[in-house]
């Protein structure tokens, strides 16, 4: 058994295990290796079914029975069931949405249970476990795994994150089979030894020994900190790379960025920020080096990241082509939705009315010029051919628009700098698949609203520089921000507030946990408010007078941007979403939030939530809306309540959800151990330093294959 070798020739699988693998990305017996258990469970922990109640977690060993499949007599939802006795006592099990599971097992078979206790007020059930036959002569001792995979007596056993057709026992097998083969053995640590002995990390076969069957939870920890470590690592290196082959590229030197930038910044009718001017110099700084700038700015919300971004493109599109006394430099700013590039249009217009800028947006629903030749006050629509004919040619300055401006038919004739909004992970590959040349790179700024703490940005964008707005402009009202309680008098309290906004000519939004009506395939869902069920709701029974739009992820792009475009222009006067709005379009006539189930969402991301009413003049109000009243999630969302700095927030979050429920966990394609490991500052800037020394040593990793190998496996590996 080698560890290339794919599991398909390996093992016996059922279609329902080859498709759970592929959903967990699971192909060959070392992706099987690195598919590290999620808990451990220690021999001889069990629950006696007769000391049972609501609210806990329990694993339990019996015999199953009386199983059966029926639709719920309310929802008509399809449940299995069976009950399992021990000699205490017996428990029902039922699966919601599941009936299949039911047909799993057989009358009288011995079996262990892990799941939560359900049935407050009733008689305690045991709501979606897993199930899985065991052993009755070694129980509680559940499939003690032999020699080598075992060394001793309490050894703590192994349980998987699973996915639908594959169980974590039937990974405890597999993973025990692989151990006994050999091909551990044939492995080839990615770590290179120095660094590995540097900081007394275990090697990478004792690691996969002890993360998958650890004697101790000292043996476990250990291990973990060696793959986390190794995940970090691995990502600043993939990070440096790519800094190291931005920096070797050629790119339009701009000179006069700071003069032309104080000219722009001079005919605005406000002031800037000391932090936007800080940004602005940083910005054009880069902009008079040979090598294209690659910069993060990272800003809260409201803190003046498009008025920074209209000063930089100013400075880029004032300039000429190296060698010409003619033509213009261009700029492409690319927005993740098509309404946000159209308001980002309209802002650049207000922006540069007085000063002569041809600006174009395009979007998969049409193109449009400012200033058009008939009206020169006003845009005008124009047809996508003669819109890429000008900018080709150069003749249009500034390009505004969505994922439209990577496609092959958009070419620019001098594209100089490329503005990239919330849109963090933008590689080096589609900047030249923006810029259509190889010979010449634009100038690379990303703009991110999410407050992310500099241990984190320091890893995520290792290959950016780092620009911060960490002050807000003069004039924006301070938002007021109540947790009020989950009752009729709460409720109403919070209702009375959005009816007098109003009635002052003012917008809502209601931020709901959920799409769909909650059903109770998890005992902590039943309470979660859907968007779908509570527009109908609010429309019927709360707000009847007034106009209720419908905004959730589920919806066509095109149909999200009509209902954000009906709320904009007021034909709305709530909306009604999930956390889709996050990251939404400027509505600064919506002064109220009211966010349902609060203490589900990260503070980071209510942050984001109550930004949506902080844009204007007007005085904001935020009402948090727990479902529970428990201290932690209380004091958590108290946090809110004192303050209005993104940064203070994110941190926090990091400090008490973790980096996954700070930035998403899917976006980054990292592991829980990888999002686990971002908490850890002194392991974030060690491995940062070692990748770095690495890449100088090596910058094509040719003494360094396996380190090499996973990169290229990650498509995080390009060769200059």
């Amino acid at each position: 058994m080698e560890p290339s070798d794919a599991l398909e020739k390996l093992f016996r699988l059922t279609p329902p295990q080859r498709a759970a693998l592929r959903r967990l990305g699971i192909h060959t017996v070392e992706n099987l290796l690195r598919h590290f258990p999620s808990r451990y469970e220690a021999a001889g922990e069990e629950s006696p079914i007769a000391g049972l109640v609501a609210g806990s977690e329990a694993t339990i060993y019996g015999t199953i029975g009386n199983l059966d499949t029926r639709r719920s007599w309310k929802r008509r939802i399809p449940v299995g069931e069976a009950v399992i006795r021990d000699s205490s006592g017996s428990i029902k099990v039922m699966w919601f949405h599941q009936p299949y599971l039911a047909k799993k097992f057989s009358e009288g078979m011995f079996v262990k249970a892990v799941g939560a206790i359900s049935g407050k007020g009733g008689k305690p059930y045991l709501a979606n476990p897993h199930v899985e036959a065991a052993d009755p002569v070694k129980s509680p001792l559940l499939s003690r795994p032999r020699a080598p995979y075992k060394e001793a007596e309490g050894a703590l056993f192994a349980v998987y994150p699973e996915s639908r057709g594959i169980t974590s026992l039937w990974f405890r097998h597999a993973i025990e089979r692989v151990m006994q083969s050999g091909a551990l053995e044939r492995l080839i640590d990615p770590l290179p030894d120095d660094v590995r002995e540097k900081y007394s990390l275990p090697s990478l076969q004792s690691s996969l020994r002890a993360i998958h069957a650890p004697n101790t939870e000292a043996h476990a920890k250990a291990a973990r900190k060696r793959f986390a470590f190794e995940e970090i690592f691995a990502i600043n290196v993939a990070r440096a790379l790519e800094r190291r082959q931005n920096d070797s590229l050629p790119s339009f030197c701009i000179k006069d960025g700071a003069r032309l930038a104080d000219t722009f910044t001079a005919s605005l009718p406000f002031s800037l920020t000391a932090a936007q001017k800080r940004a602005i110099r940083d910005i054009v700084s880069d902009f008079a080096r040979p090598h294209p700038m690659a910069r993060l700015l990272e800003g809260d919300v409201g803190s003046g990241k498009t008025a920074v971004a209209a000063a930089t493109s100013y400075a880029v599109v004032k300039s000429r082509p190296l060698g010409q006394d003619f033509g213009t430099l261009q700029v492409a700013y690319m927005a993740p939705t098509e309404i946000l590039a159209t308001q980002h249009f309209n802002s650049f217009i207000e922006f540069f009315r007085e000063l002569p800028i041809s600006i174009a947006l395009i979007t998969g629903s049409g193109c449009r010029k400012f200033p058009s030749k008939s009206s020169p006050g006003q845009a005008t629509s124009i047809s996508r051919a003669q819109l890429l004919k000008w900018v080709e040619n150069g003749e249009i300055a500034m390009v505004v628009g969505t994922h439209a401006l990577i496609q092959k038919t958009v070419r620019f004739k001098h594209l100089a700098y490329a503005i990239v909004d919330e849109q963090h992970r933008f590689g080096t590959a589609q900047r030249r698949a923006l810029a259509k040349k190889e010979s010449v790179a634009p100038h690379f700024l990303s703009m991110t609203a999410t407050p992310i703490p500099r241990t984190l940005a320091l890893t995520l964008y290792g290959d950016l520089d780092l620009s911060v707005l960490d002050e807000l402009p003069p004039g924006r009202a301070v938002i007021t921000t109540r947790i009020v309680k989950n009752t009729g008098e709460g409720r109403q309290e919070a209702y009375e507030k959005i009816r007098a906004e109003l009635a002052l000519g003012r917008q809502a939004y209601v931020i709901c946990p959920r799409i769909e009506e909650p059903d109770p395939e998890k005992a902590n869902a039943l309470q979660a408010k859907s968007a779908k069920a509570e527009a109908k709701r609010l429309a019927a029974d709360v707000f009847p007078k007034h106009r209720i739009g419908l905004l959730h992820g589920a919806m066509k792009p095109a149909e999200k941007d009509e209902a954000m475009a009906r709320f904009a222009d007021h034909e709305l006067d709530i909306l009604v979403a999930t956390s889709v709005v996050e990251v939404g379009v400027n509505v600064p006539n919506a002064t109220v939030i009211l966010i349902e189930g609060a203490e589900r969402f990260g503070l980071a991301q209510l942050h984001q939530l109550r930004g949506r009413v902080m844009r204007s003049s007007h005085p904001p109000y935020c009402f948090l809306l727990p479902e529970t009243n428990g201290s932690a999630s209380l004091a958590r969302l108290r946090a809110l309540e004192k303050s209005t700095d993104g940064f203070v927030l994110a941190e926090k979050d990091l400090e008490t959800r973790g980096a996954g429920d700070l930035l998403g966990r899917r976006q980054w394609g990292m592991t829980d151990l990888g999002m686990e490991a971002l908490q850890n500052i002194k392991l974030i800037r060690a491995a940062r330093e070692e990748a770095s020394a690495l890449i100088e040593r090596d910058p094509a990793l040719s003494a360094h294959a396996a380190l090499r190998r996973r990169l290229e496996e990650a498509g995080q590996f390009h060769a200059e």
